[in-house]
């Protein structure tokens, strides 16, 4: 996958950058700061052969397009916030698969030396989503209120906008 590269600004002074990441191959991230422009992207994956006997293909982590992506803000103080990922024993294929690309992320955003905070998703969708949000109603919500603080994703082919939301949580909270 080529990601998108977006022009933004920096100030002189170092500043704190905000990177949201919504679990799984198929979330999204998105970065906000005071000094740069926010930016959403899908989750940087690739698409090959399962490593087990089963003739299927599996969604992995693009290790590189993922480190590109964070290590353009590597003159900032980094904040990677991490969503906790489904463990869900009824649900293994996904779970695993949510896991895998955790574990990924998690060992390349170390290796950039980023600071990483661990988030639930209820903790920063009650602090950003309106109050009593629950089920099926948690996408519609995500996507309403980050098209109105972000509204030049709006027209983002994603169902909900978590990882932008969950940047801007730890920013609001000045994490």
């Amino acid at each position: 996958m080529v990601l998108a590269r977006r022009i933004y600004h920096r100030n002189k002074e170092m500043s704190k950058i905000y990177i949201g990441i919504d679990n799984g191959t198929s979330g999204t991230i998105g970065i906000v700061g005071d000094s740069i422009s926010p930016i959403f992207v899908h989750t940087p994956v690739k698409k090959e052969q399962n490593y087990t006997k089963a003739k299927q293909n599996i969604t992995r982590l693009d290790w590189k397009g993922f480190s590109e992506l964070i290590s353009q803000f590597c003159d900032e103080e980094i904040v990677a916030i991490m969503e906790r990922p489904l463990v869900n024993p009824t649900r293994f294929k996904t779970t695993t698969s949510a896991l895998r690309c955790f574990e990924a992320q998690l060992v390349l955003v170390e290796s950039l030396g980023c600071r990483i905070i661990y988030v639930d998703s209820k903790d920063w969708q009650k602090e950003m989503l309106p109050k009593g949000t629950q089920g099926e109603e948690l996408k519609k919500a995500s996507l309403d209120i980050s098209n109105r603080l972000f509204p030049m994703y709006a027209d983002f082919k994603h169902p909900d906008r978590d990882g932008l939301l969950i940047a801007e949580y730890a920013r609001r909270k000045n994490l």
